[in-house]
């Protein structure tokens, strides 16, 4: 861009000098084209009657001692219309070395309106063409900055949430002005470009902090210091500093730049509070979900995501990766599953994430859902894992969570870092369905018989079976006594004994398959004979679940088969299982972990240890189940 003070140096030939500077101002302003008059003109003529703001007005032909009389009137005149026009500066020709060539009181008046007051010694010749490239030359400025702006506005973010908008814009000033860029707050660097420009700019940050004030440019000629929202009093600023001075279009430009980072930095500061509210709303209704509260849970999320939670069933995947890494984890799992599913990060672990996935249809599994999770634990690498569980009830979630993440245990050591508890390997749903609700009917009858006792044992007692008293009372908000009665109660009801590990997997299983997993034509009581629980889990189906989970077991050298019976024998406790197979019991829990590992199940849950269980038997015929066969049948009606 030429301007007034430049052009005596870019243009050499045209042999300019300031006899008068005007004001420092004036030495900066843009120079938008040249008017040339002569002496003849002005006086037959007049002034012209518009100046184009920016207008250098040549006078030729005119030498320092005709600019008296008449002359002087009429260039006093031109000088105060110049004024009012916007015009930066006023020439005329003289010899080199000439004195002053204006009269004093045209001096005086350029001065007192800031017009400045120039000479030239050369041709006539040697002007003419030169407003034309003025001209050109700010076409094409203009041009290269309509595409600079352009661009600066190519760098907004497309979405809110972008944390790279104000280093991609920090980026792109650098490079356009050739300078260092920092945006900042007090506490903490937003944006820097080259890295090191923090440690340059630190002097310009610290006296603002020091001074209190922000002025627009900092002392030193080529450092700037812009506050990135002034009328709000934002603490943010854009600090920039290069070895050349900026020049206007260079500060027009920044202050551009400003205005797009302010409005970045707000929408980041907007876009964190309700974020923020809304990673609250979610994680409360993600406890909600796990007390069982589904209502509650559902009117949290009508506003944010309505019909989200509406489904009866759901799986839960958990996804774990470094610290460092959670956050932008999670971020990547709401934007690919957030329309689909319930994300949550872990409240009680910086390393997890939580993940329900309603099930909306039978047909439904929730493999889209599981399969972007896996290619996202996949893009993460190592030490990344994902667990996911069965398809549970909505109330009970909690379970569904426990097995997620026992998955995930056993994702960290598996080569995919992913193990899913798909629907085809849960053993439930392997059943002949029909014949499991005949044969848990049949074996739940007593309990059945009278609605209101069957309601408090559909609640209590899946979680009485799977957990200590104590614990089970916890989840279900009852008292430890009322949840031991109804124990006791269905324990008689039954004539079992719940201190044996088989009636407690058979019932638990006869319970789980009468509330979750009913099938479309509810069985009913008739007096044929019934399936039996040995026959249940014979099928072809069930017989290749068992040989995939215990073909790891029986490959290990160690007696892990042998272990594991003698441990389901005495109920699942170590000592007696230790102390009849002449083993310590610290190599009885090895064997355990092992198990673990092999099988991929937690031994400390139920599920786990009714899918040793059933596993073992199928493939080698032991434990030995339990015929349960009460007077009444069950089927299809």
């Amino acid at each position: 861009m030429l301007t007034l003070g430049s052009l005596p140096t870019d243009r050499l030939e045209l042999e300019l000098t300031f006899v008068a500077s005007g004001s420092p101002r004036t030495q900066s302003a843009e120079v938008t084209g040249v008017v040339t008059v002569t002496p003849e003109q002005l006086l037959e003529d007049g002034i012209p009657s518009a100046l184009p703001d920016g207008s250098l007005v040549l006078i030729t032909g005119m030498s320092p001692f005709r600019l008296r009389g008449r002359i002087a009137t009429v260039l006093d005149l031109l000088v105060q219309r110049m004024s009012r026009d916007g015009g930066v500066g006023l020439a005329v020709s003289a010899a080199p070395g000439a004195r002053q060539p204006f009269p004093p009181a045209i001096v005086d008046r350029a001065c007192g309106l800031g017009i400045a007051l120039l000479s030239t010694s050369a041709p006539t010749e040697c002007w003419e063409g030169v407003h034309e490239e003025i001209q050109r030359s700010r076409l094409m400025f203009a041009e290269r900055r309509a595409a600079q702006l352009s661009s600066l506005v190519q760098e907004l973010p497309a979405q809110l949430a972008d944390s790279r908008a104000m280093q991609r814009i920090a980026d792109w000033l650098a490079r356009v002005l050739d300078c260092q860029v920092l945006v900042s707050e007090p506490e903490r660097v937003l944006a820097a470009s080259p890295a090191t420009a923090a440690e340059q700019l630190a002097r310009a940050i610290i006296r603002q902090s020091v001074d209190g004030v922000l002025p627009e440019t900092l002392s030193g000629p080529h450092t700037q210091l812009i506050s990135l929202a002034p009328a709000s009093a934002a603490d943010t600023v854009l600090a920039v500093a290069r070895k050349t001075p900026f020049d206007e279009a260079d500060l027009r430009l920044l202050r551009h730049a400003a205005k797009l980072l302010g409005l970045v930095d707000q929408a980041h500061r907007e876009y964190r509070a309700a974020s923020g509210a809304s990673h609250a709303a979610r994680s409360a209704a993600f406890e909600l979900l796990l007390a069982g509260e589904v209502e509650k849970a559902r009117r949290v999320m009508a506003n944010l995501a309505p019909g989200l939670l509406e489904p009866e069933t759901a799986r839960v995947f958990v996804v774990e990766t470094p610290q460092a890494r959670r956050d932008l984890a999670a971020r990547s799992c709401t934007s690919s599953v957030g329309q689909q599913a319930l994300v949550v990060p872990a409240p009680r672990s910086d390393r997890r994430i939580l993940i329900v996935h309603p099930i909306r249809s039978s047909d439904d599994t929730g493999t889209e859902v599981s399969a972007e999770l896996t290619r996202l634990v996949g893009a993460l690498g190592p030490p990344s894992s994902l667990g996911g569980s069965g398809v549970y009830s909505m109330t009970l979630l909690a379970d569904a969570l426990n097995e997620a993440i026992t998955a995930q245990r056993f994702a960290a050591f598996q080569p995919d870092s992913v193990a899913l508890s798909v629907h085809g390997s849960d053993l439930v749903s392997l059943l002949p369905q029909v014949e499991a609700q005949q044969w848990a009917r049949r074996l739940l009858n007593p309990l059945m018989r009278d609605e209101t006792q069957w309601e408090s044992m559909r609640e209590t007692l899946p979680a009485a079976l799977a957990y200590p008293y104590t614990v089970a009372a916890c989840r279900l908000r009852l008292h430890r006594n009322t949840v031991m009665r109804r124990a006791s109660r269905a324990a008689e009801l039954l004539r079992m004994d719940f201190a044996s590990i088989n009636d407690r997997i058979a019932v638990a299983l006869a319970m789980e398959l009468v509330t979750q997993r009913e099938v479309s034509a509810s069985p009913r009581l008739t007096g044929s004979e019934p399936p039996s629980l040995a026959r249940l889990v014979g099928t072809p189906r069930v017989r290749a679940w068992a040989q995939t989970l215990v073909r790891p077991v029986q490959a290990d050298r160690r007696a892990l088969v042998s272990t594991a019976l003698a441990w389901l024998t005495f109920d699942t406790h170590v000592a007696p299982a230790a102390r009849a197979l002449g083993l310590s019991e610290v190599t009885v829990r090895s064997h355990l972990r092992a198990l673990e590992g092999h099988m991929q199940r937690d031994l400390a849950t139920l599920i786990g240890v009714r899918d040793l269980q059933f596993s073992l038997h199928v493939v080698t015929g032991q434990p030995d189940l339990r015929s349960y066969r009460p007077e009444l049948t069950v089927v299809a009606g």
